[in-house]
């Protein structure tokens, strides 16, 4: 039996244009993205297998090129389709920070910057470059680093804020442990740059630090 030969309310697309995404299991989301399955299996069989075999839809959809590959029903093309799902997901966060300002819109931040930087192997500091409504100009990854360390050079930070003629900037940056406590490194290289970059009348709102499941904020914590 096929997908086509089910009830239409149990069809994984025909679900989804009548409930919504949110109504549908990660294998029906999976299902959707995969069009079709292998012999002896329909789309919703594979996904089930899949989410398995990676343990869970996260892990796929981060995983590298080599290992979805060689999982059964994907290939390069498949490969590259999701990238370009990934990419237009991030811009369209993007898209609403740039309309919004950073400040009403703390909740999008996050997402942004947790998309951005949460599946990175290594430490990577990036920084929102914001206008004096504090919508965003840019996006920048600035500095990478090893598995748990970026260094941190507040001189870059501040020649790319005056290029960008930025009035104020978010910073970020990821812990690749999962644990997003800040530590007391982070502190003082955060104290470092909101010095450097007063001196040139330009504002940190905020320092976000991203982990597996959690983001914490500097100015929330009142350390800024």
């Amino acid at each position: 039996m096929t997908i086509r030969d089910w009830p239409e309310a149990e069809r994984p697309r025909e679900k989804l244009l009548s409930q919504g995404a949110a109504a549908l299991s990660d294998a029906e989301l999976l299902a959707i993205f995969l069009r079709t399955g292998v012999s002896g299996k329909t789309a919703v069989d594979l996904a089930r297998e899949l989410l398995t075999h990676f343990g869970g839809l996260r892990p796929l959809m981060e995983c590298s090129e080599t290992a979805f590959c060689h999982a059964p029903g994907l290939g390069r093309a498949k490969y590259a389709q999701l990238q370009a799902v990934m990419e237009m997901s991030h811009r369209h966060l993007e898209a609403t920070l740039v309309r919004d300002s950073a400040l009403e819109s703390p909740q999008a931040v996050r997402q942004y910057l947790s998309a951005r930087l949460r599946h990175e192997a290594r430490e990577v500091f990036a920084c929102l470059l914001l206008d004096n409504r504090h919508r965003v100009i840019r996006y920048e990854a600035l500095f990478y680093g090893t598995i748990n360390a970026a260094s941190v050079y507040p001189r870059e930070v501040v020649k790319l804020a005056l290029e960008c003629n930025a009035a104020a900037v978010i910073l970020s940056h990821n812990h690749p442990s999962g644990v997003a406590e800040p530590s007391q490194a982070d502190r003082q290289i955060t104290d470092r740059l909101c010095e450097a970059l007063s001196l040139v009348d330009i504002r940190v709102l905020d320092h976000m630090v991203i982990g597996d499941t959690e983001v914490v904020s500097f100015a929330e914590r009142g350390w800024l």
